[in-house]
């Protein structure tokens, strides 16, 4: 079994208005995000945090969905991590939730790796998502670290190299929201 954690917590403030939120082919960038992921994940925990009543009504009818919402929001894409990290006990998948891109050839693919971490890199730039073993939610939820890469760095990871820039694609600036547009 595999769960997936999505990240929705933060203010989407380079952009001004809720990325998760913003339509594309028809849905919102989160869903497509959820949507992916649950090829291959038997459950997704979604951490909001600023906009959480408006995230949560957006994925209110998907299945095998759980919404947590992270009190600490205001502290960083760090502490969504370790509030979704307390509600998972299998391997598991760390996306940020405005990658709405990442197909499941990218996860299927990090679960063919043979280390316990395993990150996605395409023209070697690592990207999203990160793959964990179980082993490393005691970890994350003991550590000193502050952030996911720092984590992870102390580490010894697998770079899975992939053919697809998705993993390295976000929806932070307007430009952003234009070039996904124009993919439409």
């Amino acid at each position: 079994m595999v769960d997936g954690i999505v990240l929705a917590g933060g203010y989407s403030s380079r952009l001004g208005i809720n990325k998760m939120s913003i339509f594309y082919k028809g849905e919102p960038v989160i869903v497509h995000t959820i949507k992916n992921m649950q090829k291959v994940c038997d459950r997704i925990i979604v951490v909001t945090g600023y906009y959480h009543k408006e995230i949560s009504k957006i994925i209110q009818d998907i299945d095998s969905v759980e919404v947590v919402y992270n009190s600490n929001y205001q502290k960083g894409m760090f502490s969504s991590i370790l509030t979704g990290i307390k509600k998972i006990n299998n391997d598991f998948f760390i996306i940020p939730g405005d990658y709405p891109l990442v197909s499941e050839t990218i996860y299927k693919k990090l679960l063919t790796g043979n280390k316990s971490i395993r990150v996605p890199s395409h023209n070697h730039k690592l990207g999203h998502p990160i793959f964990f073993e179980k082993q490393y939610r005691k970890l994350l939820l003991n550590t000193e670290s502050d952030n996911l890469k720092s984590f992870r760095n102390n580490y010894d990871y697998e770079i899975i190299n992939v053919e697809d820039a998705s993993i390295l694609f976000d929806v932070d600036t307007k430009n952003d929201v234009n070039k996904l547009k124009n993919r439409e």
